[in-house]
């Protein structure tokens, strides 16, 4: 077993620790996650689903970095978007190892989405939908508007379109967790301008400190404090040319 093995089925483990029969379900998540692997490096020669074609780096980069969100929330049962979805990053690594939560992917590019489609049936998942269209479209759509419980975006885009992507979405009380890095000062203030514009507050900024991840990563959590207004989401054009949160007129 190689090291990064060895790291991510230390995580595994630690997450089914007070699990009944937490040996076998360890060791099941791992098989689904080095299967995961095998299907979405082979998909990658053909469909541009990653730039990290390392196998020890997809292990760490992509599995590990997406169960992270777990060491910040982890409720018993919960409804999960993930926006963006692409290869299926955060979203089907948590449902790897959370089987009972109910997990929506929600991605605009019909290959990757063949390739969700593909990769839940091999793995034989369930209770996860798959859906192909744009988040500020479906955003509106009132059977998935203040619909989840927990929503997510892993390198989507900028802070304030992001939140904007994502806020529609949660319910009142609800979470959004996004897994960033890099932000600057100014991306952080506006993100926060645009959270109250969207009914959202920041409770914590957690460092991601896993062996493999030391990149300065951080888990960001918004709670939905109140229900994000109809306005928003506006449309793409008007999100990118005037993020939530912008100060107009200099002020």
């Amino acid at each position: 077993m190689s090291e990064a093995e060895e790291t991510l089925q230390a995580f595994i483990e630690q997450l089914y620790a007070q699990a009944p029969e937490a040996a076998a379900q360890a060791a099941q998540a791992l098989a689904r996650f080095l299967r995961y692997r095998e299907e979405l490096l082979r998909w990658n020669e053909r469909v541009n689903l990653t730039a990290i074609v390392d196998p020890e780096e997809v292990l760490t980069r992509h599995f590990l970095d997406s169960l992270t969100i777990l060491t910040a929330v982890d409720p018993p049962i919960c409804r999960l978007l993930d926006i963006g979805s692409g290869a299926g990053f955060p979203g089907l690594p948590i449902k790897i190892v959370r089987p009972a939560w109910a997990l929506t992917l929600l991605e605009a590019t019909a290959r990757k989405v063949a390739f969700l489609r593909h990769v839940c049936q091999v793995l034989e998942l369930e209770g996860i939908t798959v859906v192909h269209g744009r988040a500020e479209l479906l955003g509106r759509d009132p059977a998935y508007r203040g619909a989840f419980d927990l929503v997510t975006a892993r390198a989507v885009a900028a802070l304030p379109v992001v939140l904007e992507y994502a806020a529609p979405y949660c319910r009142v009380g609800g979470t959004i967790v996004l897994p960033r890095k890099g932000d600057s000062p100014e991306e952080m203030e506006q993100g926060l301008r645009a959270a109250d514009q969207l009914g959202l507050t920041l409770e914590a900024q957690l460092s991601v400190t896993l062996p493999g991840l030391d990149d300065g990563r951080y888990l960001l959590l918004w709670r939905q404090h109140q229900p994000c207004p109809p306005h928003f989401p506006r449309n793409n054009a008007a999100i990118l040319k005037h993020p939530a949160g912008e100060r107009l007129g200099g002020c």
